[in-house]
């Protein structure tokens, strides 16, 4: 009978043992996989903000590009305040190499970036030199009128100035940009060359006998007026029967 009740009472410590064993090692797994979880969520939630932060820098500089390019189209068609916008940033920018009697190098390399652009403008977008000269096919194309098409048409000359211009401006708040150079010196060299220069583009104006001005179609007198009394686009048809 002892027997008996010492081998009952080790069975039941066995078992008792193997249980908690049993718990404990499924307590360790679902604290394991609890903790995985959270750390998985954290870096989730690291990403999302670093893709949203990332999604909006990159909304901002889309909105900042179309707002520009949205004022740029709507300063298309007005040219005259486009230009008098250009020549008042250009003004302030000589102001400022005048105030601080520096920057003779920035204003050297701004005239000749102008000048490049200047003459990209008076230049045809076919060159007579590379193409040849083309002669109309039939008698129609040869009354046809056909404008002054540009090697770089007026607004890109117009924007490209400004841009120009605006980043100069900003280079005089550099003292790296002031270069310390005599300044009659560049200012002869500049003359030479943009007398050479435009020499040479009048020549080939001249040679290939081409104007870099639009003047318009022919307009003839009296057009698109109707003087019969019955007015109207078929007025004329009226008057002749």
């Amino acid at each position: 009978g002892i027997s008996l009740v010492t081998s009952s009472i080790a069975f039941f410590e066995n078992l008792n043992t193997a249980i908690r064993t049993k718990l404990y090692h499924h307590i360790y797994k679902l604290k394991t996989q609890r903790r995985i979880r959270f750390q998985s969520a954290e870096t989730m939630m690291e990403g999302t903000d670093h893709d949203d932060g990332v999604s909006s820098v990159e909304r901002t500089n889309a909105n900042i590009r179309r707002a520009i390019q949205y004022w740029l189209d709507k300063s298309t068609i007005h040219t005259g305040p486009r230009w008098i916008g250009f020549t008042v940033v250009l003004a302030l920018f000589f102001l400022r190499v005048y105030l601080v009697q520096g920057y003779f190098i920035v204003a050297y390399g701004l005239g000749i970036f102008l000048l490049n652009n200047f003459i990209a403008f008076l230049s045809p977008l076919e060159d007579p030199l590379e193409t040849g000269p083309t002669l109309p096919t039939s008698d129609r194309e040869a009354k046809e009128y056909r404008p002054f098409a540009r090697r770089l048409p007026e607004f890109k000359f117009w924007l490209q100035c400004t841009r120009g211009t605006v980043m100069c401006f900003f280079m005089t708040f550099f003292s790296v940009f002031d270069v310390p150079v005599f300044w009659p010196i560049l200012l002869i060299y500049f003359g030479v060359l943009f007398f050479m220069t435009m020499k040479r583009q009048i020549l080939h104006m001249y040679k290939h006998r081409y104007v870099p001005i639009s003047f318009g179609k022919a307009k003839y007198k009296d057009a698109g007026v109707e003087n019969s009394e019955f007015g109207g686009g078929m007025a004329g048809a009226y008057k002749g029967r």
